[in-house]
């Protein structure tokens, strides 16, 4: 089995990294590949380091049909058992075929109308698939494929690294520096907790505006923007508590990484926490917006023992349960086979 991976997306995300760490997954199965990408580093990175062929585009809209001639070249002359396309841009960029199946990968309630020359869809969530499903009435054609937690040893880090005591709490986000993240949220929140250190781990397009806040807050010496960072377990391992104050999130990878981590995990009711995250089991839910309950669930994760111990517990089951690497890698390669064989008899 080969399969013909399509990444058109941004530099760095957590969709992008999805598909990079999933990618690295497979290669470790055994399984064969080649990848069509953008010239990002992270996206030729990942083809140095599994050793197989790869393709680069811009995906420039405004060559989008030279760029789609160049795609169904490709595809012709690496002959794949199936093309798997993340996320929308990829999808919208490849031409449908009559030989080899097509898979769109959702990350987000994306509109099907990017997804014209698929034949098959996997969404990273159930409730993704269900809104696929809705819009499609074509149950059989669209398939989980959940991103797993599992997070490779990088380097050591400590709290030191960063001017931050050793019994210090220290509280994580991981995450873009977006409006949709609630990263203001967290900020206010920061400002009402007293002796604890409020690590932001992420770039974006508003991380000025962030930083202004804290300053004005007076409360930049504990709020600590890192930028972007790769070695995510290595800061959930200095880590009292992660959080994911989101205002809109499809799923937060950032949810199976702290179950794996070993991280009390709190989060708002966006649509990834509420359909996986079991309140006072594997984490804290408090409603969007809500900044006294987001507070209150800080500061009861960080220092309630019976809490955090729960937290711990529920978090590794559920990781156990659905977001290993194996168990999904598992679950991927059997769904890939499934469509290659509906598709085989037409």
């Amino acid at each position: 089995m080969k399969i013909l991976h399509i990444i058109a997306g941004a530099k760095q995300g957590g969709a992008e990294s999805c598909a990079v760490d999933t990618i690295k997954a497979l290669h470790a199965a055994g399984l064969e590949q080649t990848l069509i990408c953008r010239p990002h580093q992270a996206f030729l990175q990942l083809a140095d380091d599994c050793n197989f062929e790869h393709y680069k585009i811009s995906f420039s809209r405004a060559l989008k049909w030279v760029e789609k001639s160049k795609i169904n070249s490709i595809i012709k002359r690496e002959k794949p058992d199936l093309v798997h396309c993340w996320m929308k841009r990829a999808a919208s960029f490849t031409p449908s075929q009559k030989n080899v199946p097509i898979l769109g990968w959702f990350g987000g309630y994306y509109d099907l109308k990017y997804y014209k020359s698929c034949d098959f869809y996997m969404g990273v969530t159930k409730d993704i698939v269900r809104h696929i499903n809705d819009a499609t009435s074509a149950p059989n054609l669209a398939y989980v494929g959940h991103a797993f937690g599992t997070l490779e040893v990088m380097k050591t880090i400590k709290k030191s690294d960063y001017g931050i005591p050793e019994n210090s709490q220290v509280v994580l986000m991981l995450s873009r520096m977006h409006w949709k993240k609630g990263v203001d949220l967290l900020i206010n929140s920061a400002s009402k907790i007293k002796n604890v250190v409020f690590l932001l781990a992420g770039d974006g397009p508003e991380i000025e505006k962030y930083k202004a806040q804290a300053r004005a807050l007076k409360i930049d010496d504990r709020v600590i923007f890192l930028g972007w960072c790769t070695d995510r377990l290595g800061l959930l391992n200095i880590a009292d508590v992660c959080v994911l104050p989101s205002r809109y999130e499809p799923f937060g990878i950032v949810i199976p990484e702290s179950w794996f981590a070993g991280v009390p995990l709190v989060a708002t009711k966006a649509d990834g926490a509420k359909h996986y995250v079991q309140h006072e089991n594997n984490g804290l839910l408090v409603d969007i917006d809500d900044c006294e309950a987001l507070v209150a669930a800080l500061v009861r994760a960080l220092n309630d023992k019976p809490v955090r111990k729960q937290l711990i517990k529920g978090g590794t089951q559920a990781y156990k349960e659905l977001f290993s690497r194996d168990s999904v890698i598992k679950k991927m390669m059997k769904s890939y086979k499934d469509m290659i064989k509906q598709y085989a008899k037409g």
